[in-house]
């Protein structure tokens, strides 16, 4: 089925143009990858095709059989209303059931259980219902009467995420999902549940990440948007790369042929007298095509990081019987160590057990509750933190590099003027006076590295510093950072990221335990899957009785067939007594024989009734 038709569309802001004449089409069950650098246009895309925005000129034509979702990395809430009223926004008696019966139950209110429960059965929610159920606790969204307003942005951004794959799970016939970063603020097994939950639905996708695993897991298929143009690539990540390299080197090579046949041209073309033949004016109208194709150039431009580290001394960090808690909720307890020169530590846990908490006790921007933090006198941190840059927005990137200093000293030797060294970081002149509102989220961590860098730090922390960033610009991160001579500390939900730079791990497990693993994330991910694997056997284990050779083992009843059985229990009972209130009339005086008949009948009925009821129980009961 043909879900969506582009044609030569634009999109520009003022002088700004993001991409030029694309032409495309997406059919049902395509599950693609959008590759840009930051800044083309990747989220402006997504929002045309999703009708929240408008390209300047082309068309675009959207199945109306086809559900579209958008999930974008801006969150739009309203701000006074519960957690469950953003989720379920949509009206249609479906979702109004279910958004009913989670209110009635988290309020634990009967009479309004019944109520839903009944609705419920009338409309056949439960199947819809248990897939929210999974949804939300996957995502780890319990409180669903907070107010939105109260929430973090880590937990806005999954609220989102939820809210996007319940409309389109609920409209699951023909649904066309886009994602613009789902990743971003998600720790590892949420990412994990939300490949596996994308590979088994019935969903067209069209997405943008910057995790190389995740894209890998979802997306069979690579767009490139570069230079105005899309080119596609069937596959994974790295045939992208190689297939992209290849392009190059062809495009690169065609371009030199017809440097050459130009300059043969433009010499007939001098040569040539103003009387022109037939044949010369056709070989003329030739020139101007091969001249237009020898001015081509391959803008392959790279970010290039050029620092001069501080010189790192003999003592860098040592950490004593480090305490912190807020409230009952500690972070660290008695934690110890120190730290050795050129160390690569990743950190990892789940959302809300102190990891960045942890980098400002390193720092000194946060005080622990007790324990010391002996910093070495030569250290220079660089701090790539979540916040983003600490700045206004109504100033010019040029003014904010220049606030920090007017040049900045590479590792040859030499320095760079403001200017110049913004042009490493693929600012060009006329971005240099854009102001800092107007850039992409992208483009801001990139001016965030850079006023870290140009300090010349010799400890970098970084804090979830691949959000946002394009996987060019990631590609060139990691290089320099694989080549960095100073102590490392990383926080990141990337694994690729993780895998490719990191000695081993600071794991924080809750509850104030932090343990040391010496490995990469995936070694550590595989030792855990291991360990869960056999707890959950032994818990098994310990659970199940003890089986005959006739038996077979007993299934977890599930919500359906509970209430079945509650329902099977009342309906007993009543029987019972109606039989019971039978055998009392039949005892009556002066009752006449039809009378007798007929409640001899209604007994008969009920015994059979209690027989087959009472036989369904017990099978549902064992």
């Amino acid at each position: 089925m043909h879900y969506v038709s582009v044609e030569n569309i634009s999109k520009s802001y003022g002088i700004t143009g993001l991409f030029d004449k694309l032409s495309f089409n997406i059919n049902e069950g395509d599950k693609i990858a959008l590759v840009a650098r930051n800044g083309v246009g990747k989220s402006s895309l997504l929002k045309i095709l999703a009708g929240k925005d408008t390209p300047d000129n082309g068309k675009v034509w959207i199945n109306k059989d086809v559900n579209v979702a958008l999930f974008e990395q801006d969150n739009y809430f309203e701000e006074e209303k519960t957690v469950l009223e953003n989720i379920f926004h949509t009206e249609h008696p479906i979702i109004n059931a279910i958004k009913l019966y989670e209110a009635a139950v988290e309020s634990n209110d009967g009479p309004a259980i019944t109520h839903a429960l009944t609705l419920m059965d009338e409309l056949q929610a439960w199947n819809f219902e248990a897939k929210v159920k999974q949804i939300l606790t996957r995502l780890n969204i319990h409180d669903l009467q907070q107010p939105v307003k109260m929430l973090s942005g880590g937990q806005r951004r999954r609220i989102a995420l939820a809210q996007t794959l319940i409309d389109i799970g609920f409209e699951r016939k023909h649904s066309f999902l886009m994602m613009d970063e789902p990743t971003n603020h998600l720790d590892v097994q949420m990412i994990e549940w939300l490949e596996h939950y994308l590979n088994q639905e019935n969903v067209t996708l069209l997405l943008v990440t910057h995790d190389r695993y995740f894209l890998d897991a979802v997306a069979d298929e690579i767009w490139e948007l570069e230079r105005e143009n899309l080119y596609t690539y069937r596959g994974d990540y790295e045939n992208f790369l190689e297939k992209k390299a290849a392009r190059i080197e062809s495009e690169q090579s065609s371009i030199n042929k017809a440097r050459n046949d130009y300059r043969k041209e433009l010499e007939w073309m001098r040569k040539q007298p103003k009387a022109r033949t037939t044949k010369s004016k056709s070989r003329q109208d030739n020139f101007y095509e091969v001249e237009e194709k020898a001015k081509q150039k391959i803008q392959d431009a790279q970010l290039q990081l050029q620092v001069k580290m501080s010189r790192l001394g003999g003592k860098i960090l040592e950490l004593k019987k480090l305490y912190k808690s807020y409230g009952e909720n500690k972070i660290l307890q008695g934690f110890d160590y120190t730290f050795s020169k050129g160390e690569r530590i990743g950190i990892i846990g789940k959302n809300g057990v102190g990891k960045s908490t942890f980098l400002n006790i390193i720092q000194d921007l946060e005080k622990a509750d007790s324990g010391k933090v002996n910093i070495g006198d030569t250290v220079v941190f660089g701090n790539f933190a979540q916040k983003g840059l600490d700045t206004k927005d109504n100033i010019r990137v040029i003014e904010y590099v220049k606030s920090f200093a007017e040049n900045f000293p590479l590792a040859d030797g030499s320095s760079l003027s403001a200017s110049q060294f913004l042009e490493l970081f693929l600012f060009t002149p006329d971005k240099q006076y854009t102001y800092l509102q107007s850039l992409s989220g992208g483009e801001k961590k990139r001016l965030q590295l850079l006023t870290i860098l140009f300090r010349n730090p010799n400890f970098l922390i970084l804090d979830e510093p691949t959000n946002d960033l394009d996987l060019p610009t990631l590609n060139v991160l990691e290089n320099f950072l694989a080549d960095y001579p100073g102590c490392i500390l990383i926080v990141s939900h990337d694994r690729y990221f993780m895998d490719r730079l990191v000695d081993h791990l600071f794991v924080f497990e809750g509850d104030g335990v932090v343990k040391d693993f010496p490995g990469n994330y995936t070694q550590y991910r595989l030792i855990q899957k291991e360990e869960e694997k056999k707890q959950a056997e032994e818990i098994q284990k310990k659970s199940a009785p003890v089986q005959t050779e006739e038996a077979p083992a007993k299934k977890k009843m599930g919500f359906r067939e509970k209430k079945q059985l509650d329902n099977l229990e009342r309906e007993i009972a009543n029987l019972e007594k109606e039989k019971k209130q039978a055998e009392e009339a039949l005892c009556e005086p002066n009752i006449t024989f039809d009378k007798i008949t007929a409640i001899s009948n209604r007994i008969a009925e009920i015994i059979k009734l209690q027989e087959e009821k009472e036989m369904k129980w017990l099978e549902l009961s064992e």
